[in-house]
């Protein structure tokens, strides 16, 4: 037996398994935030940043109510710190990215 081979309280050992997915309902939402998070940036950098900005703080707004609805233990990579602070977290920089990119105004010339 190698020291890289995980030990069972028996003695005995397997070989070690790679997992390719979550494993919570949790991780795949994170997942999920993510990847539209990644997506709106993309939009943001390419087309217009006001719809990216905005499908950026929906996202976030999302990850704090499923933060919110799920529990503790199946919050997966959502799970940071206490529920309330997560979700309010979230929430707070959701809320500002959407009011952002409502709130500033159209530039002249509508390029860099």
């Amino acid at each position: 037996m190698t020291s890289s081979e995980p030990e069972h309280l028996d003695g005995a050992s397997t070989p070690e398994e790679e997992r390719r997915y979550p494993s919570t309902i949790g991780g795949m939402f994170y997942l999920l935030v993510l990847v539209v998070v990644v997506g709106a940036l993309v939009v943001a950098a390419v087309d217009e940043w006001r719809t990216g900005v905005r499908v950026m703080g929906g996202a976030l707004v999302f990850g704090a109510f499923v933060r919110l609805v799920l529990r503790a233990r199946d919050a997966g990579m959502l799970a940071v710190r206490h529920k309330v602070l997560d979700a309010l977290i979230l929430l707070v920089l959701g809320g500002l990215l959407i009011f952002l990119a409502g709130s500033i105004p159209e530039q002249p010339g509508g390029g860099f």
